[in-house]
């Protein structure tokens, strides 16, 4: 006759996978900002749920540059100490054929302003409304390019491969959005934009780094204007200076 008591361990272990199965992948979802009226209620709860969250981003990615610093300062041509974070910021053997790998990496590994990301996150998403930002956590219109690795555009044209990215939490899309701004190559005016402000003392906000935005839509100069526009007329700066 089977041991009753191993029956009810087993059967205890097979739920407990199960429920951590489920709460490792099942989704977080925001706020639903459609139950906001649209207006300053709306934009307020926008604002107060993404807020924290690249505030919190950027203090990892201030670890990060202070790691890196530590590293340079102690023996700027080891780069063993830097691999970790070479890695991480996609940084390029061609790059480092070019330039010091402290260099590239700083340029890399610095903050994205509150304003700019909260701007970018409301734009793109349409404050949290979009089709994409509903299904996939997806409030940056970040695309992906493998087979099921998201949500397949209605508008998608003829030929084209690409479906829009889907996170398991809206945290995880805004970080996906900060590092493709620290790595991609179409954001290099945006980063040398970040360094030149760094390096003459000011506080790095987002108006001056839409300017180095043109590709991240096919709107280029005019996506930028928009943004400025919308951290201009939200005040959004005051993010930048509280965070600072």
């Amino acid at each position: 006759m089977p041991n009753t008591k191993f029956i009810i361990a087993i059967v205890a272990v097979l739920i407990l996978s199960v429920v951590a199965w489920f709460a490792f992948f099942a989704k977080e979802t925001p706020p639903d900002f459609k139950a906001f009226p649209a207006g300053p209620e709306r934009k307020t709860a926008f604002f107060s749920y993404f807020s924290p969250i690249v505030i919190e981003l950027n203090k990892q990615i201030s670890t990060d540059r202070s790691n890196i610093k530590k590293a340079c300062e102690k023996d700027s041509e080891n780069l063993a100490d830097l691999d970790e974070y070479l890695v991480k910021y996609g940084v390029e053997q061609a790059e480092l054929k070019a330039e010091p790998a402290c260099d590239v990496l700083l340029r890399r590994a610095d903050i994205v302003p509150v304003s700019l990301a909260l701007a970018q996150a409301a734009n793109e998403s349409a404050w949290g409304t979009s089709r994409f930002a509903l299904q996939g956590n997806n409030f940056f219109g970040q695309w992906c390019f493998k087979k099921g690795c998201g949500i397949v555009p209605k508008s998608r044209d003829t030929g084209k491969v690409h479906e829009v990215a889907d996170f398991r939490s809206p945290a995880e899309s805004v970080e996906s959005y900060m590092m493709n701004l620290n790595r991609h190559d179409a954001y290099k005016p945006l980063r040398t934009i970040r360094q030149s402000l760094r390096e003459k003392g000011f506080v790095i906000s987002g108006l001056p780094l839409t300017h180095g935005l043109n590709k991240y839509s096919e709107r280029g100069e005019e996506y930028g204007k928009e943004l400025r526009d919308m951290i201009t007329f939200n005040d959004l700066t005051r993010f930048d200076r509280a965070s600072d």
